[in-house]
């Protein structure tokens, strides 16, 4: 532990005389501990260049009051600091854990159902094309280059932004970054954690992005559909939830650069921005994708 986290830590008044361990937990950009029974999150360097962190603050108590995020206990709006509840006994997720921990994508399911019809209210929208801009705004300034033909898939996903506004779903309070990382599954339930990109969204996207982040295959999305929809899902529906897979990697690999132009250590981002594009491309390319997109558009 670094002096830097120490300070922090010192300045949390509840913590200021805690003497007890601290485990450094996960996190890709923060860095996270338990402290006993809380949990304390340090945003990470270059994060406040991408992150309302009074937007995160009222998402996280909102998400606490819908019953799906543990307790905020203390945010310092300043620095981002924040504390909350430490869920005991709860497994972190991962790609492997929603494969082999049977119910995971249904627990999933019911926890972002459970949100998005919470009647929760965060204060920002989640825009993705807006986003796009911001973060290649936010990349001209860097010395990182993007994958070649970025902007011309760009141009291409403007067929998704009309469909998708053709036919707009009424918006919900969203975690609109579902890391399998940031799902708790304590067995009888999944909690859901870090709020950094919240806001209100289509709600499918956070079904799209998840199965996504947890390499889903046919079986896990139908029970994280069945699940969230309570039986079968429409075909407009489904094929809300495969656009939003593409999209999601569009954005995400601009989101994968900026953490590589910052000299995060964590990952091979450049990889990871890589990588995300390739996917995009692939699934975009597909015929399965063009029949999607009309179904979006026929909604």
């Amino acid at each position: 532990m670094t002096d830097d986290t120490r300070a922090a830590l010192a300045a949390i008044p509840m913590l200021a005389n805690y003497d007890g361990p601290l485990e450094r937990l996960g996190g890709l950009t923060n860095m996270v501990y338990r402290a006993g029974n809380v949990c304390v999150r340090i945003p990470g360097k270059g994060t406040e260049e991408y992150i309302n962190r009074a937007n995160e603050a009222v998402a996280a108590r909102e998400a606490a009051k819908a019953g799906v995020s543990p307790d905020v206990l203390y945010v310092d709006p300043a620095t981002g600091v924040m504390v909350t509840r430490f869920v005991a006994g709860a497994q972190t997720m991962s790609p492997e854990a929603f494969k082999t921990r049977p119910g995971s994508p249904a627990r999933a399911g019911q926890a972002f159902r459970k949100l998005h019809a919470s009647g929760a209210s965060f204060p920002l929208r989640f825009e993705l094309f807006a986003m796009i801009d911001d973060y290649l705004k936010v990349l001209s300034t860097k010395d990182v280059a993007l994958p070649p033909g970025y902007h011309d898939v760009v141009r291409e996903a403007d067929a998704v932004r009309m469909a998708l506004a053709a036919h707009p779903i009424r918006l919900a309070a969203c975690h609109c970054d579902p890391l399998c990382e940031n799902f708790l599954d304590a067995g009888d339930r999944m909690w859901i954690v870090d709020w950094e990109y919240s806001g209100m969204n289509d709600p499918l996207w956070d079904l799209g992005d998840l199965s996504v982040e947890g390499r889903f295959d046919a079986v896990q999305d139908e029970e994280l559909m069945r699940a969230y929809f309570g039986g079968e899902a429409r075909s407009a529906e489904r094929a809300r939830v495969v656009i939003y897979k593409a999209m999601c990697d569009l954005l995400w690999t601009l989101w994968g650069l900026i953490q590589l132009a910052n000299d995060n250590p964590v990952d091979d981002f450049r990889a990871y921005a890589d990588g995300r594009f390739t996917r995009c491309k692939a699934l975009m390319g597909t015929q399965e994708f063009s029949r999607h997109l009309a179904a979006v558009r026929a909604g």
